[in-house]
């Protein structure tokens, strides 16, 4: 690299800052419009649920006796709607608004690499800085546009319009943060996946860290954690601004070392370079061994956050009990809002929604899968694969029957994990491992029904494939039986596959008719879109 100025290695940026907000206007409003309908539920559950002093007291005593809980927002608590809302989304805005930002960021540098088409771009009059400026640039953009927006829409509704400022800008802040976590990612790893796998372990660790400390009540490693300096904002409470720019200042650091190593690293590389593979064997060399070696490392990692989660769930069982077998106003409110029925099965029951909390997050397991075929064939791989005897329509089927028994043993893992943590502690291990089992993989079908949509989009709509598959698991999330309750839509809307599975843990018979309808839809819809991907061109 040369030695002229910064701003002689910037020509271009105009132009690709235009190409990237093009790339974005298919996702950043989906992410955006998720931040302020999550926001806006919490407010409105809170209201409804909780609606006087009494019931928002016995909340907060509720929050301080139990780890788990605790953990989960973060922070003091206080009785109050505008704190007890943000302290429900927070700990979700927070990191979907880094999620966003640092998949942003590394999705318009280091994947633009790895497909080759940062090369082209600068073979042009674009300087070296230009594309991790421009990337730099729409993320951030969009994180402030959603902490905007959600202030703004919090105020509207009759919010304090201080608290809901500092709100949004602890939202904004978040996203700032890691997408700098994103472009340093970016710079080190030897590949796009290498770099996103990295920096999601950031933001898995920071929110580790805060949630650990909340939940055992050492509450000074939040300052430790980049995810806990949003929820050090305080917002309608102290309104601490000077945590901002303890964000902001990590920010510019970040983004300042990302630069430095940009400079030192050669294009297409990074400053760790990848590991060469070993090769396979002669047996391992068909479209299901070659799709398993893509997708062990992910899948492993999943398999390790729901195995987290699982025992989560299950370690609340024995406050549930306590909760539900105390006759009160809160109680009965729980009970409503869960769907919960009196009698014995009432804790089985409400174990039943934990477990599809996990289904409903397994279920973008095959969402992504299919977002993967359409990386691979972007960037070349496909069809170098297809120069061999791997036919295109083996290849993607290969890819999805991995998929499928991979969404499977996800939603084992949550069954087992689950019910052995369940039967240690309040139940009995010979009778609830295997009805937790039973109960997890009764919604599986639901979950490739979800996977079998985006692969549809993906052989019919290329193009628009990801926005599709983003839509329709959110949709699925926001319409089904979890989220429905929250604004008054009991047992989820008939339009999202999981509305036809029945509550496995009340002892209700197998719904043989509704399961043997989602897996024919299913088929149907990955067949029709393989028979698309077929026919039409491939790697456009």
């Amino acid at each position: 690299m040369g030695n002229g100025s910064r701003a002689a290695r910037l020509p271009g940026i105009a132009a690709l800052v235009r190409l990237a907000v093009r790339r974005e206007r298919g996702i950043a409003p989906w992410w955006i419009l998720g931040l302020i309908a999550l926001a806006l539920v919490m407010v409105e559950y809170i209201r409804t649920n909780m609606a006087t002093p009494e019931l928002k007291a016995t909340y907060v005593e509720v929050i301080g006796a139990n780890a788990f809980l605790r953990g989960l927002g973060g922070g003091a608590v206080e009785p109050r709607l505008e704190v007890l809302a943000t302290w429900r989304s927070g700990g979700f805005l927070y990191v979907a608004s880094a999620f966003a930002a640092l998949m942003s960021v590394i999705r318009h540098t280091r994947a633009e690499e790895d497909a080759g088409r940062s090369e082209l771009v600068l073979s042009g009059a674009v300087g070296r800085y230009a594309p991790l400026t421009a990337a730099m640039l729409v993320s951030g953009a969009v994180s402030l546009l959603g902490g905007v927006l959600t202030a703004a829409v919090l105020t509207g509704i009759g919010l304090e319009p201080v608290g809901s400022l500092a709100y949004g800008a602890a939202v904004t802040v978040a996203g700032w943060v890691f997408g700098g976590v994103g472009a340093v990612a970016a710079q080190v790893a030897g590949g796009a996946r290498t770099a996103t796998a990295a920096a999601l372990a950031t933001l898995a660790a920071a929110y580790v860290l805060r949630y650990a400390g909340d939940a055992a009540g050492v509450s000074w490693t939040a300052y430790l954690s980049p995810v806990g300096w949003s929820h050090l904002v305080r917002p309608y409470q102290e309104e601490r601004w000077w945590m901002l720019g303890v964000s902001i200042a990590a920010a510019a650091i970040l983004y300042a070392v990302a630069y430095r190593l940009l400079g030192r690293r050669d294009l297409g590389s990074g400053l760790l370079p990848e590991r060469p593979g070993r090769e396979s064997a002669p047996g391992l060399r068909g479209p299901v061994s070659l799709a398993w070696r893509l997708h062990r490392g992910l899948l492993a990692k999943w398999a390790a956050g729901v195995a987290v989660f699982a025992a989560a769930g299950g370690a609340l069982s024995p406050l549930t009990r306590d909760l539900l077998a105390r006759p009160s106003v809160v109680v009965d409110n729980l009970r409503r809002t869960l769907g919960i029925a009196s009698g014995p099965e009432a804790l089985g029951a409400y174990s039943w929604y934990l477990i599809l909390i996990i289904a409903y997050a397994v279920a973008l397991y095959p969402v992504l899968m299919t977002l993967r075929l359409r990386a691979e064939e972007l960037c070349g791989r496909a069809e170098n694969v297809q120069s061999t005897p791997l036919t295109r329509l083996r290849w993607a089927a290969g890819q999805l029957v991995v998929t499928a028994l991979g969404a499977a043993a996800l939603m084992a893992v949550a069954g087992l994990v689950f019910g052995a943590v369940y039967a240690v502690l309040v139940g009995d291990l010979a009778s609830d491992l295997p009805a937790f089992l039973a109960g997890a993989l009764s919604t599986v079908p639901a979950a490739w029904c979800v996977g079998a949509v985006c692969v549809l989009a993906y052989g019919l709509l290329p193009r628009a494939s990801a926005a599709i598959s983003w839509l329709v698991w959110f949709l699925t999330a926001v319409l089904g039986q979890v989220a429905g309750p929250l604004y008054g839509v009991w047992g989820g809307l008939p339009v999202e596959p999981f509305h036809f599975v029945g509550n496995a843990m009340t002892g209700l018979p197998f719904a043989v008719v509704p399961t043997t309808g989602l897996l024919a839809v299913t088929a149907l819809l990955a067949s029709a879109g393989l028979l698309a991907l077929r026919h039409r061109d491939f790697g456009r």
